[in-house]
């Protein structure tokens, strides 16, 4: 069970989505992910959980706010960029909400304490 919901899980299906068509081209998976690819995807969805703007995320290729580490961000722009075409066929939806997410304007600041996960702590 994910700890996303609304905007921030859909980012979790898109990046699940280009995760899993790479896996399986380069690494040959067909009973799911490889340990490199999940531990990937775990890595993404902690980022997500932790993104300062929380559901006004902008797009990550734009975002003021560096939230990956340098290695795990360019295995995430390979896969992008392998994955990216391949989900108009596969997963056109996803696809065309990620490509429009891509042209939003985001706010120059991070509302403080917006996080997903800085929400979940104040919850009772």
């Amino acid at each position: 069970m994910s700890l996303l919901h609304g905007k921030l899980q859909t980012e979790l299906q898109t990046i699940t989505a280009m995760v899993q068509i790479y896996c399986r081209a380069h690494h040959h998976s067909d009973e799911g992910l490889c340990q490199a690819c999940q531990a990937l995807l775990d890595y993404a969805e902690t980022r997500l959980d932790r993104c300062p703007y929380g559901e006004t995320k902008p797009a990550c290729k734009h975002c003021p706010v560096h939230c990956y580490k340098a290695e795990p961000k360019e295995q995430v722009r390979q896969i992008m960029r392998y994955g990216g075409p391949r989900m108009l066929w596969q997963h056109p939806l996803l696809a065309i909400r990620h490509l429009l997410n891509e042209r939003k304007p985001f706010p120059d600041k991070p509302p403080h304490n917006a996080s997903n996960r800085a929400k979940r702590q104040k919850a009772p």
